[in-house]
């Protein structure tokens, strides 16, 4: 029995050394010693129980990587996001694994709504039978052999045990469901790559323990299920004069809603704190969508922090201006590159594809048109919604979301936007900004239409 056990523990001490090897190969770029030890890690016929033991070393360094992620500010989205972006769906889809594993170890009740909600989206769940070994059912399921998976994993261990420190957004899992925010407490350490532009204001606020702030939710999910029914139909429609009758009902139902529960939030003096959360920034064209992003933000009261290597943008404001942020710029998106597509492709005289020219210059156009519009409208929105009632509410709150700003980013570099070289696009951008339906402030009170 006993030798039995000291092989065990053999065949795992071992087996960990190997993989530290091939993290560390991996990490120097020595492809041939990598490949060996993904070989070792594999198969090794001339020790008992080695298979069991590397994947349980694979296995549990995968676990320790994702909880080191939470506790680097990172979130389940943001994470299989991110393992998108660097390698392949299929380690995306492991990296879901592994933090379908991780998640067990925590009881539902100390983990944040919003975890739940992207883990949900995720599917991140438990598959595998739980008395069964997770590797050999993934290998199954993608159509591969063990030495892929050995592959992926150790990919994916490198990737999360180099990921930056972000300032979290939300409590890690194992810390409880929180009873306001902590965007203001967050960390400071943000030695990611971070860039914006200047101006916030916020709308409302909902953190609150009480039984009002279940039926305050409850609102607020029907406002936003209507909302994004109107904007639904705004994009499929083909009648533009539709479009901009459904999106300027969707804008007056956010606005109102916002500014309500901001006056009514003075009048209890539940000020509450601002929020944050992460939207993504895809490629293509990166940087316009990021500059869209700002814009959209600003004129909704919030300020866009972009991590330009990470894929994705940090706002911060108050709950409600943040989910109008996110609609408001997922709507605008789909309408900008609808319109880019329905453009269809350039040439120059030469023959020579300019086509990729264009499509930047164009959604610049777009972002920087759109901004002139909500920022004309959000401000006389502004002035007529709540007069000068609604005036220091609207600026202790974007006191609010600046200092949270400084706060987590204490580094922070202002961005300028990028060059562009094709007249023809943003010429064309900017005729498509000026017919995109609008989902700022401004139009919402009914009082007037955007410029």
């Amino acid at each position: 029995m006993r030798n039995t056990w000291r092989r065990g523990r053999t065949s795992e001490t071992a087996a960990a050394l190997t993989v530290d090897e091939a993290v560390r190969a991996l990490a120097r770029g020595e492809s041939t010693t990598f490949q060996r030890l993904v070989g070792e890690l594999t198969s090794r016929p001339d020790t008992p129980g080695w298979t069991v033991a590397a994947d349980h070393c694979l296995a549990d360094r995968l676990r320790r990587g994702i909880t080191s992620a939470w506790q680097r500010g990172w979130q389940p989205a943001d994470l299989v996001r991110f393992t998108t972006r660097r390698h392949t769906p299929r380690h995306a889809r492991l990296s879901t694994d592994a933090i379908a594993d991780e998640m067990r170890l925590y009881s539902p009740g100390t983990v944040d709504d919003r975890w739940h909600e992207q883990l949900a989206a995720l599917q991140a769940d438990v598959w595998w039978p739980d008395d069964g070994p997770h590797t050999s059912h993934w290998c199954r399921r993608e159509g591969v052999d063990h030495a892929v998976y050995v592959t992926c994993a150790i990919d994916l261990i490198h990737l999360l045990e180099t990921l930056p420190k972000l300032p979290p957004v939300t409590l890690p899992p194992g810390a409880g469901k929180p009873g306001g925010s902590e965007t203001g407490r967050a960390s400071n350490n943000a030695d990611t790559d971070e860039t914006s532009t200047r101006r916030p204001r916020p709308g409302r606020d909902t953190s609150s323990g009480s039984q009002g702030e279940g039926r305050r939710a409850e609102a607020d999910q029907r406002i936003l299920g209507r909302v994004r029914a109107l904007l639904a139909k705004a994009e499929s429609t083909e009648f533009p004069e539709e479009a901009e009758a459904l999106s300027a009902r969707a804008q007056e139902l956010m606005a109102r809603h916002s500014i309500d529960q901001a006056l009514l939030a003075a009048e209890t003096g539940d000020m509450g704190g601002p929020d944050g959360r992460r939207i993504a920034v895809d490629s293509p064209y990166d940087a316009p969508k990021a500059v869209l992003l700002t814009v959209v933000a600003e004129a909704n009261h919030c300020r866009a922090i972009w991590h330009r290597e990470l894929g994705f943008s940090t706002v911060l404001g108050f709950p409600a201006d943040l989910a109008a942020v996110e609609i408001l710029f997922t709507s605008l998106l789909v309408q900008g590159t609808s319109a880019m597509v329905h453009a269809g492709p350039r040439r120059d005289a030469r023959g020579r594809s300019r086509t990729r020219s264009f499509r930047h210059a164009f959604l610049n156009a777009y972002a920087v048109r759109i901004g002139e519009r909500l920022r004309g409208a959000a401000d006389r929105a502004a002035a007529g919604a709540g007069g000068k009632d609604l005036l220091p509410v609207l600026a202790a709150r974007d006191q609010a979301v600046d200092q949270a700003v400084d706060t987590m980013f204490p580094n922070l570099a202002k961005g300028r936007a990028g060059s562009v070289s094709n007249y023809e696009g943003w010429v064309a951008g900017r005729a498509a900004a000026d017919l995109a339906s609008l989902n700022g402030r401004s139009e919402v009170t009914g009082a007037f239409r955007g410029p």
